[in-house]
Parts: C-alpha cells; structure tokens; sequence
C-alpha cells in the first residue's frame, strides 16, 4: 500500500474534484488527517484498531482539545477509512465505534435587529457619523467603503457563510458550471450560492442589499473593470477577497462603532435566521435559505426565539418572578 501521506493526498484530491468540497473545508480535513499520519507514521494505516483510536482521542482530552474539535477530527477520521475501505480494501473502520465525548451545546451569538441594522449600515445610534477614538474607519475611501458596505448588506440580508460570501461571482462563467462558484442576478434580486457538499441553492436579495451591490459595482465600473468574469468581492490588487480580510474587516467596523461585543461574520448569519424565524415563525423557510441538510440543524433557532420570549416575559408578567415575601412586624 502507498505511503500515508500519498493516501491523505489522494482522498483530498478526490474530496475537491470529486464531491466539490471547497477549499477551506479540504485545508480542515488535511489539517485533521496529518494528525492521523502523525499518528501511525510507523505502520500501515490499514492496520490501525479501534483501541488505538480511543487513546489517540484520550490523548486530545488530556491535552484540552474541545469536544467539537474531537468530534470533528474523528468524522474526518471515520470519512478517510471509509474510503480507504472503498478504495484499498481495507477490512474495518477503525473509528467507525469511537465516540466523541460530549459537548455541552452553545447557542449561536445574534445581535439584536437594531445592532445588526446599525453594523451594516455602519452607523451608530446615537450619531450616524461618530466612531470610537482612535478606531480606523473607511471615511473617504470608496473602494474599501461601497465594498464593505456592500458584503455586509448581502451577508445579513440572505444568511450566507462566509466561504459562500467570498465564492462569489459578478456573473455566471464556465467555472460555475463546475460547481465552483455562485453569482448574484440583479435582474431577479437573487443570489445563487454553492453551499456546503456542492450543494446549490437560490437566496433572496433584499433591496438596501442589492442597492448596495449597484453602487459597489458601478463604482468598479467607473474605474475601467471589466466585471463579465470578476469575483464579485475584491482587494485591491484585483484577486479575490479572502474570507480572513473580511472578518478582519467586521472587527475594525464593530471597534469603529463602538459595539458591545465582537462581531464576527457568523454572527449576521445568526442574526439573519433568529430575526427571520422571530418574524415568520417558518422553520422550514429558514432552513432553506441557509442551506441547512437536516432540519435539526435549524432548530437551534427556536431555542434563540425562546430566550427572547423569556426575557419579555420576566419583565412584564406580575407574576413571572418570585418576589420576596413582606417582613412582619411584631
């Protein structure tokens, strides 16, 4: 059997060709599968047990790797036997029986609907133009300015990833018909995404959104571009924005703005589902739209929703909250 390392190279290859993953996922199994290689770097990968598996994810634990990381390290694990069991005959899964300890389930970060309007607007509420002190801003430059504006707007107004966001094109091209990339139809206000697994999927783009996607563009166009087959979020060499530049970019706004919390891009995701569920109460709708597989993925939302039910409740029910019982004189 060939070497680990040219087995790992080999599945990667065939997780980006052959099932499209994006490149950002294919990096986080090869990150996962070289510690796999690091692991067994003595023998065959084909002769690995079960037991050994369980004290390499003993050994993680020890070392204060989070559940979710486990978790994820022995799916990538699990998905490597299972082809290496496809391809090379390899007789069991050795990670198939191992679990993941358990990890106690976070709910997903949401700004509130008057945040969330202010952060892509880029204004604060009590002065439209006023920053923190000594934070950076994009006043007076229109590429970085109309271009911020412009992501941030069609992050919160369609619930997109961030690998999604930056996969943009202006327009369909031949890479698209490989199922590379997605384009935005300003004819039909719609965004079409490829998500996870290859899967695609139309959004809807709202109309401050898509104005702001114009006078992006426009501005583009007006500095000679030829946007036909153009990444539709850019640098200013021209190359395609890096997911990494615009979550460093949601960090300066968020500082600028004088914001409470740290706004990462997931959290307008987030936002984007709990306001839309808060609204319409369609689950099914939401799930759509962010491109979930399962709808139980969806549904950590509600529990979103029930928290702002229970705050409006603790503060205006008489009776919500036990009140301290008069004391008595004697």
């Amino acid at each position: 059997m060939a070497k680990a390392s040219e087995l790992i190279d080999t599945f990667l290859q065939s997780l980006a060709h052959g099932r499209r993953y994006s490149a950002l996922t294919v990096q986080g199994y090869r990150r996962d599968l070289d510690k796999l290689s690091h692991a067994f770097s003595d023998r065959p990968l084909t002769e690995a047990k079960p037991a050994e598996i369980r004290a390499e994810v003993a050994r993680w634990r020890a070392a204060g790797l989070s559940a979710k990381s486990i978790a994820r390290r022995l799916s990538a694990w699990r998905t490597f036997f299972d082809w290496l069991a496809q391809h090379y005959a390899m007789p069991m899964n050795p990670a198939k029986s191992v679990r993941p300890p358990r990890a106690a389930r976070r709910l997903p970060e949401a700004l509130s609907v008057d945040w969330a309007v202010q952060f892509v607007e880029g204004k604060s509420a009590a002065d439209a133009n006023s920053v923190a002190p000594g934070a950076s801003t994009s006043a007076g430059d229109p590429f970085t300015q109309l271009r911020d504006r412009a992501l941030m707007e069609l992050l919160y107004s369609s619930g997109l990833r961030l690998s999604e966001l930056v996969g943009l094109d202006c327009a369909p091209d031949s890479s698209v018909a490989a199922g590379r990339n997605g384009w935005i139809d300003p004819e039909s206000a719609e965004a079409f995404v490829v998500g996870k697994g290859g899967r695609s999927r139309r959004v809807p783009i709202g109309a401050p959104a898509m104005q702001a996607l114009r006078d992006w563009l426009a501005f583009r166009q007006s500095q000679g571009e030829d946007l036909s087959s153009a990444a539709l979020f850019v640098n200013r060499s021209g190359g395609r924005l890096s997911g990494r530049t615009v979550q460093r970019r949601f960090g300066q706004r968020a500082k600028a703005l004088g914001m409470p919390t740290t706004v990462h891009p997931h959290m307008l995701r987030h936002s984007f589902a709990s306001h839309l569920l808060q609204s319409s109460g369609d689950l099914r709708a939401v799930q759509e739209l962010l491109g979930h597989a399962q709808i139980a993925t969806t549904q950590v939302y509600t529990h979103l929703d029930f928290q702002r039910l229970a705050q409006v409740y603790d503060a205006a029910h008489p009776r919500a909250r036990r009140k301290s019982a008069p004391s008595s004189k004697t």
